[in-house]
């Protein structure tokens, strides 16, 4: 089992950038005052919380790109998890909340901004595996807090 932290919990009222709070209360259907736009692509019970890695956000940064923290949406930034252990399957623990990962979270037009060149599909897993952010379904309701303990099964 691997350990990280929750190192930042974002959300928005629709669209990017999400916006870090210090706590959430998370449900089957999403992460608390997180709303998405486009409910065809977006959000519902397994796609109901947007990970991604702190680390890969900042090797995207020394790369060029203008992306931080919230800026791809994601609602959960994590740290110290190994992203390879991130697929879908894998089954984690943030703070007292379960989740599973179901789906690697295709990029879209709305990305372009944080990207050198606009090149949003940096973060496509076609296009570059291990670079996806990932969707999660919520198998234990809870609330979370940044900090909280990552634990990946």
């Amino acid at each position: 089992m691997s350990t990280g932290l929750l190192h930042s919990i974002n959300v928005s009222n629709g669209g990017v950038p999400k916006i870090a709070r210090s706590a959430a209360a998370v449900r089957v259907r999403g992460v608390e005052a997180d709303r998405q736009r486009d409910p065809r692509y977006h959000g519902g019970p397994t796609r109901a919380v947007c990970l991604y890695s702190l680390e890969l956000i900042r090797a995207l940064q020394a790369e060029g790109h203008a992306i931080d923290v919230g800026c791809i949406g994601e609602n959960f930034t994590l740290t110290g998890v190994p992203w390879e252990q991130m697929v879908p399957g894998a089954k984690l623990e943030v703070g007292e909340v379960r989740l599973e990962l179901t789906s690697y979270a295709g990029p879209c037009n709305n990305l372009r901004p944080y990207f050198s060149a606009g090149d949003f599909a940096r973060v496509s897993q076609k296009v570059n595996p291990g670079w996806s952010r990932l969707y999660a379904r919520v198998l234990r309701e809870g609330t979370v807090q940044v900090g909280d303990a990552v634990r990946v099964q």
